[in-house]
Order: C-alpha cells, then structure tokens, then sequence
C-alpha cells in the first residue's frame, strides 16, 4: 500500500533514510522555473547532514545543466548535487568508444554531450560505427515515423541512447524524448545500451551508496520508480508530475500496478 504524506510532509519520513536521489525535471523544476516548496526540503535534507543527488536523466554534461539551473536562479549549494545520465554516457564513450565514429540524433544544442569526441562524428548514419541518441531532431521533434524509415539499414548498428525517458512536461507542453526514439530502434530489432534512470550504472556513478538506506524521489513511473524497485530502494512518486491524469484517474495502486511498479510513499508534490 502506497502512503500518502501530503499533511505530513517529507519531514515525516527524513530520518530513516541516509541517502536521496532526487528526480529534476517534474521534482525540482518545469524546464521554466524551480518548485520553491522542492528547493526548501533540499535545505532542510542539508540541515539534517544527509546527502543527496539530483540525478536527471539530462542528455548534457553536468556542468551544461549545472548553467541551466543557475539562470533559473539555484543556489550553487545546491547545483553541486547535480549528476546526468549525459554525464555516465559521457564516461562510457570516452573509455570504450572513443575511436569509433557515430551518428548523432537530437538537437544541435544537444553538441556540448560529445565536443571532446566531435572528431567522431558522422554526418551520415551508414558510414557510422555506432548513433548517439541524445533525443529528437528539431525538425522531426514529433514525427517517430521518421526515425522508423531512418534505421530500416541500420539496424546491425549498436544506439547508445543518454536519456531513457519516454516524454517531459515544459511547462503545459508534453514533448518526446530520447527514450521513445531508442524504443522504435529496439522493437524494430536493433540494440541498445541505455545510460540514465532505471538502470543501474547512472546510480553507482553519482555517488557512493554502499550501506545507506535510500529514498528515490521522482515524477516518472518507468524510470524513477523502477529504477528504485530495481535497486531495492524506497521510493516516492511525486503525483503531479507526468502521471498526473492517470493517477487521477485510476489512483496509484492501479497506475503503479500497469507500470509493474511498487511505490513506498506518493506526495502531490515535494513538500517539506
């Protein structure tokens, strides 16, 4: 059974835990401007002397997001705590791909992510070792039926794809993300190696976690709160993210249950 804590507040629950990982984008921030109330339990976590992580999903370096945060006006304090799933592909490729070349798709300002491996990069996908995925091109921004034509030869081709994650909400505006071209690329046969929530490498890059009690704090069913029942972490769903409708109108036992997930505690949003 999922607890609701919105009277109580996170504070109800801070002190059984060591160690936080906590979701950005729908947590922390819209991709316009920062939740105050989540800003506040990320001070008070400090106060307490316990750690945590703002782990994303991000296709960027953590420096490039860590200037994102800033213009929205967070503290370096609190931006320091910042590790991207950008970050753990970047890592991967310097040390295992680093002599290969690749076909990039996603945004051009998506660039910072390989500007040390810029020598790699292919303007044509059938020349190339492997395709880096760092989301959707901006002039095929909701159209997966392009990338389905665009992989028919080019399946032998391993994908490396940065961010996992389906779709976000900016703002109002729902857009796709890199996980749901990588999806069209693995049920049309191809291989994927995913760095990014749920899966495990992002999690062990952040930060130590070896015999901690953690909480795992997000917004998205398929990637925070799986990520967490893989790892055998507790979790707690932030309601008005992008399940929010579903939630609404099926509650959390039957979303979480479609999702095959369990969530420990569920809040409309992070509250101290």
């Amino acid at each position: 059974m999922t607890k609701n804590i919105d009277k109580e507040g996170l504070r109800s629950i801070v002190d059984n835990y060591q160690l936080f990982y906590v979701d950005l984008w729908g947590v922390v921030h819209n991709g316009i401007s920062l939740h105050q109330e989540a800003i506040n339990v990320l001070n008070e976590i400090t106060k307490k002397k316990k750690d945590y992580i703002l782990l994303t999903n991000a296709p960027r370096p953590n420096d490039t997001v860590r200037s994102f945060l800033e213009k929205l006006g967070m503290k370096k304090e609190i931006r320091d705590h910042v590790f991207t799933s950008g970050e753990a592909a970047l890592n991967y490729l310097k040390n295992d791909l680093s002599q290969q070349t690749f076909f990039h798709i996603g945004p051009p300002r998506d660039f910072d992510l390989f500007k040390d491996l810029k020598k790699n990069k292919l303007e044509s996908i059938e020349i190339s070792d492997y395709i880096l995925c760092t989301g959707l091109f901006d002039d095929y921004n909701e159209d997966l039926k392009y990338y389905k034509n665009l992989f028919e030869e080019n399946l032998q081709k391993k994908m490396i794809c940065t961010n996992p994650d389906l779709i976000v909400d900016r703002g109002n505006n729902r857009e796709l993300c890199a996980g749901s071209v990588a999806m069209v690329y693995e049920k049309m046969g191809g291989e994927v190696v995913y760095f990014g929530k749920p899966y495990p490498e992002v999690y062990s890059q952040s930060i130590d976690k070896r015999k901690r009690k953690i909480l795992a704090i997000g917004d998205n069913l398929n990637t925070d709160i799986k990520g967490a029942n893989l790892l055998n972490f507790d979790s707690l769903i932030i309601s008005n993210g992008i399940h929010k409708d579903e939630i609404k109108e099926k509650g959390i036992e039957k979303t979480s249950k479609s999702y095959e997930v369990i969530c420990n505690y569920i809040q409309s949003e992070l509250k101290w």
